[in-house]
């Protein structure tokens, strides 16, 4: 069962469950954030992001949109705000939350993301694409590509190359790798504005990337 486990099992009580895992208020989720790697995400939202001119943002994955809240609350007030969400579950969770707040989710994948090109100002994942089989990771990266009309973020798991990690005892969930590189390899034509490489208080082998894309003028 477990080497079946991607899209489908996302969309359903795997994806629930992680769901559930995962519904917290943005302060909870700063603290998780703190304890983790020494640094809240809304500390990182202002190191990466401060400054820009954002009119209209999407986050790819944003489950029950723990960052949108962030990113709304802390920095960008006046966006629009979009979400692409697989798991329908999470969804309906957030719904209530969500619509006070203005955000707007739709059910879609990385690999299909309903919205025309260059639409918004900032696409952006948080680990999302390390959840991405690597014979998918291509076609998710020209959908946030095709998406973005200024910017990409990336909040991702670090390797210098492809390793598959257990997942809750589970393969073909999770792999970490170089995500920027592959951003690069890909579209010679972006250019890195910043990266930074964070690494976990309690295991140093475990790192985030996280980095801020912009496209040519």
């Amino acid at each position: 069962m477990c080497g079946k486990m991607q899209m489908e099992n996302w969309k359903g009580k795997f994806g629930e469950e992680y769901t559930d895992r995962n519904y917290m208020a943005p302060d909870e989720y700063d603290k998780l954030c703190l304890s983790r790697i020494g640094i809240s995400r809304t500390k990182q939202i202002e190191d990466f992001l401060s400054g820009l001119r954002l009119n209209c943002i999407l986050e790819i994955g944003c489950n029950v949109a723990n960052q949108l809240l962030l990113l709304q609350k802390e920095l960008f007030k006046e966006c629009d705000y979009y979400g692409v969400e697989i798991n329908q579950y999470a969804i309906e969770k957030s719904k209530y939350i969500v619509k006070r707040m203005g955000i707007k989710i739709v059910q879609a994948s990385a690999l299909d993301i309903p919205f025309k090109d260059a639409y918004f100002d900032l696409v952006f994942t948080s680990g999302v694409l390390i959840h991405i089989p690597p014979k998918n990771i291509n076609k998710a990266l020209d959908e946030i590509y095709r998406c973005s009309r200024k910017y990409i973020w990336g909040l991702e798991y670090y390797s210098k190359g492809y390793v598959e990690v257990d997942y809750r005892g589970c393969n073909d969930l999770l792999w970490k790798t170089d995500f920027l590189n592959l951003y690069l390899n890909r579209f010679p034509e972006l250019k890195l504005i910043k990266e930074i490489k964070y690494h976990y208080l309690q295991d140093k082998k475990l790192v985030d990337q996280v980095f801020l894309l912009k496209k040519g003028d």
